[in-house]
């Protein structure tokens, strides 16, 4: 008896001291929680605005990691043409763009090219 009480106590007192342990880890460790910001009740706020943009630049990242060969274009090369339908893209040379606004900067993601070319070309 004497020994199972021995044994029962120091178990209990390392559980004690390794649940301590943890807890003191965990109040220490980093946490990220995302971007805060504070703002003035007396500025003008637009909450369905900041969630909208939220969502369009959450559903960028997503169609970026969806497609891995991807190519974007800071500025299209010379000789592009621009087409209308469907949408409004850029061929050059056997290659398609279309034009997105993305953070304030003008970008070219490459796409299929669709349709007949002659028909498609805008003045």
């Amino acid at each position: 008896m004497t020994c199972f009480n021995k044994l029962s106590k120091t178990s209990l007192t390392c559980f004690t001291l390794g649940a301590l342990c943890l807890f003191v880890l965990s109040l220490s460790a980093p946490s990220y929680a995302g971007q805060v910001v504070v703002r003035k009740s007396s500025e003008p706020f637009d909450a369905f605005a900041v969630r909208d943009q939220v969502l369009r630049d959450h559903q960028w990242r997503e169609a970026l990691r969806m497609q891995q060969d991807i190519q974007i274009l800071q500025a299209l090369p010379a000789g592009c043409i621009l087409l209308s339908r469907p949408y409004a893209y850029y061929s050059c040379h056997g290659l398609f763009y279309k034009p997105y606004q993305y953070q304030n900067r003008h970008v070219y993601i490459q796409v299929d090219g669709a349709g007949d070319l002659a028909e498609q070309v805008t003045k």
